[in-house]
């Protein structure tokens, strides 16, 4: 699954999907770093009002979310237009949402970081620093649609360690092994 550019250089775009503190972002960067993609964090492309509005317990609806996620799909298509491959960590919780990001670059590649609920909580509990609450992961949970068997997603237990879960997606993915990336979001939000 790649997507051709002009000119013929193929480039990649994965997005490592699940509810808050499946360790997406962990995830994520660790792909980055082994594989040379450049990174990507969604949460850092929602608008103040909408951090505000989870910050403050209530979860986003549909409307709050279409422009983030189209932010999102816009940003891996431009980097795909310069030949730049990229890893974003995003819920992505709706086959709605997959379809959204999936209307950037000729192709996503979706990485579902999933498992016991518990194992979420008690990750959620030990964070600190983030502005989404524990007390969201319910309303998430619930948001969550798996993925149909015409969706190509790749699912892996949370149970695992990060870098157990970094070199599985990496290998069943295919993903080569380059020079470290970048972290920073290259044409993301200022």
């Amino acid at each position: 699954m790649t997507g051709e550019r002009p000119g013929g250089a193929a480039t990649r775009h994965v997005v490592v999907m699940g509810v808050s503190g499946a360790g997406k972002t962990t995830v994520a960067r660790g792909i980055a770093a082994r594989t040379g993609l450049v990174f990507a964090e969604a949460d850092e492309f929602h608008s103040p009002a909408s951090v505000a509005r989870m910050r403050g317990g209530v979860p986003l609806d549909d409307a709050a979310r279409l422009p983030w996620l189209r932010d999102l799909a816009g940003w891996m298509a431009a980097r795909g237009a310069e030949g730049v491959s990229t890893v974003l960590a995003c819920s992505a919780l709706k086959r709605s949402y997959r379809d959204v990001l999936r209307q950037g670059p000729p192709s996503v590649e979706f990485v579902h970081l999933d498992g016991p609920a518990e194992v979420i909580r008690e990750r959620l509990a030990g964070r600190a620093g983030h502005y989404m609450p524990a007390s969201l992961l319910e309303s998430q949970l619930a948001t969550l649609e798996r993925h149909r068997p015409d969706e190509s997603v790749l699912v892996l237990d949370v149970s695992l360690t990060p870098d157990e879960l970094v070199s599985a997606a990496i290998e069943r993915l295919g993903l080569a092994a380059g020079a470290a990336a970048d972290d920073r979001p290259a044409g993301g939000p200022a």
